[in-house]
């Protein structure tokens, strides 16, 4: 499994890369600090999951979200949006432009390994 991490924070991406090592799910990384960089990654190799963030800069995560949904390819590509945007109107537009499913920073676990299992059983 190849995983695609953006976010503009190497730490946060650090941190999605431990949970998963923790959850001792087999995969690789792809990382990107916003959407126009994950746009060339996601069209450089192929990806399995999408976690994404939402506030970056040059391209922000619901923009990158609505441009891959967009795209024939990639309209079954599971997209976990996993941010610290909490207000309920954030969720709700993510999950109409596309996203799988929603995560709110901090990442936990636990929850994390719900999502993601949900996902990809």
């Amino acid at each position: 499994m190849t995983i695609l991490i953006v976010d503009d924070s190497r730490i946060m991406r650090n941190s999605v890369k431990n949970c998963f090592d923790m959850l001792k799910v087999p995969c690789q990384y792809v990382e990107a600090a916003n959407g126009r960089e994950a746009l060339q990654r996601l069209q450089g190799q192929p990806i399995n999951l999408v976690l994404l963030d939402w506030n970056m800069p040059g391209m922000s995560g619901i923009d990158f979200l609505k441009h891959v949904r967009a795209m024939d390819k990639y309209k079954d590509l599971p997209i976990i949006m996993v941010t610290s945007e909490a207000a309920k109107y954030n969720v709700i537009e993510a999950l109409k432009h596309g996203a799988t499913d929603y995560i709110v920073k901090p990442l936990n676990e636990k929850y994390l390994r719900e999502k993601i299992f949900k996902i990809i059983s």
